[in-house]
């Protein structure tokens, strides 16, 4: 008979098993830190998203409070709706004020032509120690471009137009008679004139 092999089978087996359970928790701890460097990316993307948006909201804002400061010049509208409104300010500070409240920082910040902003931040936390060496002073980095789309158009006026003749202005929801006499009653918002939205 020769029973006692089987524990030594057993004993045999036993530094195996430790390896394998090794091994395995070192594969928990190794996709552990990639999801963490996943989420910290992510949190990076949504705090650039919400800066380049956030900048070019504002820039929309400033090409509405444009169009109805001329509202009754109509020859300068064009060029409202372009993007080319005189006198406007950089919006970029609204970026850096998005981004902190992500917990993030402006790296960049450019007008992207006239109709639009890109913005790189970076976090202001790192990735936080895992098993994967240097990951404790880690940052993300990520970019993002928000652009305005006129949701208007018009067609100039006829030259026998009556003076102070407002054109028609037909937007995606609908279409606004304004009138001349009083201008200022039921405008549209800037959200009616113009769509800000993530550049694909």
């Amino acid at each position: 008979m020769t029973r006692p092999r089987r524990y030594g089978d057993a004993g045999q087996a036993f530094p195996i098993y430790i390896t394998v359970v090794a091994g395995l928790l070192f594969l928990a701890f190794a996709y552990l830190a990639v999801g963490q460097a996943a989420a910290h990316r992510n949190g990076a993307q949504t705090a650039a998203d919400a800066a380049a948006l956030a900048a070019a909201q504002d820039r929309r804002d400033q090409l509405t409070g444009a169009w109805v400061e001329n509202l009754l010049d109509p020859t300068k509208w064009k060029a409202i709706f372009d993007g080319a409104a005189e006198g406007l300010d950089d919006s970029c500070w609204r970026a850096q004020q998005l981004a902190a409240r992500n917990d993030a920082a402006v790296q960049g910040c450019k007008q992207d032509g006239l109709l639009g902003y890109t913005v790189e931040v970076e976090t202001t936390d790192t990735v936080g120690e895992s098993i994967v060496p240097g990951t404790e002073n880690m940052k993300s980095k990520e970019t993002a471009t928000a652009v305005i789309d006129p949701r208007c158009t018009f067609d100039p006026l006829a030259e026998d137009a009556p003076e102070g003749t407002l054109p028609l202005l037909t937007c995606t929801d609908g279409k606004w008679e304004l009138d001349p006499e009083d201008p200022e009653e039921l405008l549209p918002k800037p959200e009616d004139l113009f769509d800000v939205h993530l550049s694909d």
